[in-house]
């Protein structure tokens, strides 16, 4: 059975029920969803090296799996199994085929319960977000879709504490996702729970207020933070730090240029042409002219690439005072682990020291850049006009030994 041009149409047939049910409220559960589970599901089941028919199965049942919803909510599940057994029959796909498909569909119901390989593949590929970078961005959007549904706003705490408990009654069935997302579901599940024990102190410091006005000056500083674009911040704060790194890197590069060129003119004079000086003494001045030029240039190039490590301590009042920046290793290289821990967890508590920090540590990867640049250029302009200086100095050498 040619299960490829099974598998091409049934990809725009179910692209065509998605264009033409067109649900507006399936924010999340729409065909953009679905094309992400099929390729999830193209990618775990490529890893484990699945025969043509075994791939057939996850890649239909990942296709048919949210299906459901523009025909029953509820029971989606249960719904897509038809919808795929109703297609799968025209095209004369065998029943044994037909069930394994819907058995990957209805394994996803939750909580999932996948029976075998294939309806662990599925079930992984369902909620593979959860390991992933995109996963913040997915439940803004289901968040959206469930309010859509329900005709009402969700609170913003109470879809967190839901979400954290699906994280944690949920695992990934097969050991491929196991090794390549429990890391970042673990650092998805710690934010989330972070979150959490922030909304729920600052909403006891709401409660606690005694007068009205001081709980509505906590409600307005708490709705100030929230506005403040914090991805936006953070987004500007890693690319120009990315930036830095890629300039210093440049300028290390450049360094390396000037000393390795360096380098090999002053092997050349001092292993062949001091040697001949004796015999060509018209060459001495242009020479040694030559040779300081190099020796000048690989100092500052040299001084351009050199290290500044600091005393590499602080004291409890340099945190206090929110004067140190605990993001540089030359901040703290020589303190022990418990007292870097303690600082760096006030830093971490305290929105102003920890942004201040960061301002702090690109102030600093922009002074050793401008320094290391201004090195640079001074290596390079010697560089640059001693070469000019010195052929000039050999052709005149040169010149007046013949006459």
């Amino acid at each position: 059975m040619n299960y490829r041009e099974i598998l091409d149409q049934l990809r725009s047939h179910v692209a065509n029920v998605f264009h033409a049910k067109n649900d507006v409220r399936l924010i999340y559960h729409n065909l953009s969803h679905t094309e992400q589970v099929v390729e999830n599901a193209v990618k775990i089941a490529n890893h484990y090296q699945l025969s043509d028919e075994d791939f057939f199965i996850v890649t239909a049942a990942s296709w048919f799996h949210d299906l459901g919803y523009f025909f029953d909510c509820q029971q989606h599940e249960a719904s897509g199994a038809g919808l795929a057994t109703e297609f799968l029959k025209e095209k004369d796909v065998s029943p044994e085929v037909i069930d394994k498909v819907n058995n990957c569909i209805l394994a996803t119901k939750m909580p999932q319960s996948p029976e075998g390989l294939l309806e662990q593949i599925v079930c992984d590929a369902d909620l593979y977000h959860l390991g992933s970078n995109s996963f913040k961005e997915r439940n803004k959007l289901m968040r959206k879709e469930a309010e859509a549904f329900c005709d009402r706003a969700l609170d913003k705490d109470e879809w967190r504490l839901k979400t954290i408990a699906l994280f944690k009654s949920h695992h990934y069935h097969t050991a491929y996702c196991q090794n390549l997302l429990n890391a970042k579901k673990a650092e998805n599940l710690a934010e989330l729970e972070h979150k959490a024990v922030v909304a729920q102190q600052e909403t006891a410091l709401v409660a606690v207020a005694a007068e009205p006005a001081e709980s509505v000056d906590l409600k307005k500083d708490k709705k100030k933070k929230s506005d403040r674009p914090e991805r936006g911040i953070e987004t500007m704060f890693r690319i120009t730090s990315t930036n830095h790194q890629r300039l210093s890197d440049m300028a290390d590069n450049k360094a390396h240029i000037m000393i390795s060129t360096n380098s090999i003119i002053l092997s050349v004079i001092l292993s062949i042409l001091l040697r001949k000086l004796e015999d060509n003494p018209h060459l001495i001045i242009p020479t040694l002219i030559l040779l300081v030029i190099c020796v000048v240039t690989m100092v500052f190039s040299i001084l351009a690439t050199r290290p500044s490590i600091p005393e590499g301590v602080f004291t409890p009042e340099d945190i206090n005072n929110k004067k140190v920046n605990l993001l540089f290793f030359g901040n703290f290289y020589r303190m022990s682990l418990p007292d870097y821990e303690g600082g760096m967890i006030k830093m971490m508590e305290d929105r102003d020291f920890l942004y201040g920090s960061l301002i702090k540590d690109l102030y600093s990867q922009g002074v050793v850049l401008g320094r290391k640049y201004r090195l640079l250029r001074i290596a390079y302009n010697v560089f640059m006009f001693g070469i000019v200086i010195s052929v000039v100095a050999f052709i005149l050498a040169s010149f007046l030994v013949t006459l």
